[in-house]
């Protein structure tokens, strides 16, 4: 069975075609500049139409979409049900439901019959008890307008933990596993016997670790006070949250890892103080899972900074789990969404 993976952004489509269950790659590539001024591709349906031009026989399509609130706690087959719950999502993700939702409307245009799976970037974290998803608000804010921690990344840590267990030889079920998904975005989950129990991110991608551009914890008091001094509105003040925070915000150099490592190497001291503060908050949301789960097994390092960043990883390993009797196995383990996805849709669709 041939399954095409399709990660839809706002001006891009990623793709890879694998031949499953033998995960052999056959195809994969990356269309940018979709809807551009002066782009050749106007729209997602010309884009997909160039990347199907380009590959041979896709007998079901798994789509990444990034948020599935409560609705979906695991990958769906594509139907109009489907679809117009995603639509309802969008107004909690508007940067990525909506180009999700283009991507798997071109599929329904241009493969007319082939099965199309949904695989949600929230929906490990569905295991999360209600204790640590609601937040401090008026408990009517969740019932009316289910407003809680999410998470995200969903993929991505279901990925490293499910290799974790196979590395370790260990059932999956049997383990306490803290996985760390760092790269310009971050995110750390504690996955306690195959299930996401707590995570860093929360309403938004923007709750949890200093990233690179958006500023993870902070009180949320400052959020007005800072509009009042600085007289922003709010979309000005989410661009400054978002885009002008996190390690390009505390350095005034940028979000680039490997570039504040040399500035730092180099004596820039704001360098220094931003890469100091991105392990300590590591660090600590570490100890806080530990002890979520009174135990852990296993840390793991995935992602962009996780995977290539030796200094950092050591740096927020150092001593950290010297008061543990059994020290946990340390793991650097590259991630693969896009076969995780290709795996679940193989896995749905053959029931």
């Amino acid at each position: 069975m041939n399954i095409l993976v399709i990660n839809s952004g706002s001006s891009s489509i990623k793709y890879k075609l694998f031949r499953m269950s033998h995960r052999k790659i056959l195809a994969e590539g990356k269309i940018e500049h979709i809807g551009e001024e002066g782009s050749v591709v106007p729209d997602h349906y010309a884009g997909l139409k160039l990347i199907l031009n380009k590959i041979n026989s896709v007998d079901a399509v798994g789509h990444r979409v990034v948020h599935g609130a409560e609705r979906f706690k695991k990958p769906v087959l594509v139907d109009a049900s489907v679809i117009r719950k995603i639509k309802q999502c969008c107004s909690i993700a508007p940067l990525h439901n909506p180009a999700n939702l283009a991507g798997i409307l071109a599929c329904n245009r241009l493969l007319k019959g082939v099965k199309q799976v949904a695989v949600f970037d929230t929906a490990f974290h569905q295991t999360i008890p209600d204790y640590a998803y609601i937040y401090g608000l008026p408990y009517e804010l969740y019932t009316r307008l289910r407003i809680r921690k999410y998470g995200f990344h969903g993929t991505s840590h279901e990925y490293v933990a499910h290799e974790t267990a196979r590395i370790l030889k260990t059932r999956l079920d049997k383990l306490k596993i803290i996985t760390c998904h760092l790269g310009n975005g971050c995110s750390i989950t504690a996955v306690d016997k195959g299930k996401s129990v707590d995570t860093s991110m929360g309403f938004t991608p923007l709750e949890g670790l200093v990233m690179g551009t958006r500023c993870g914890d902070v009180d949320p008091a400052l959020i007005t006070h800072i509009m009042k001094k600085k007289k922003l509105d709010i979309a000005r003040m989410d661009n400054l949250l978002n885009k002008e925070s996190g390690l390009k915000g505390i350095s005034g150099i940028s979000n680039d890892m490997r570039t504040l490592e040399e500035k730092s190497r180099a004596g820039n001291k704001r360098a220094r103080l931003a890469l100091e503060i991105f392990v300590y908050r590591i660090r600590k949301y570490i100890g806080a899972y530990t002890a979520v789960m009174s135990g852990c097994d296993a840390l793991v390092f995935t992602g962009g900074i996780g995977e290539n960043q030796r200094d950092i990883r050591q740096r927020i390993a150092k001593n950290i789990f010297k008061h543990l009797r059994k020290k946990p196995k340390i793991l650097v383990i590259p991630t693969n969404e896009e076969l995780m996805i290709a795996r679940q849709t193989y896995q749905l669709i053959n029931g």
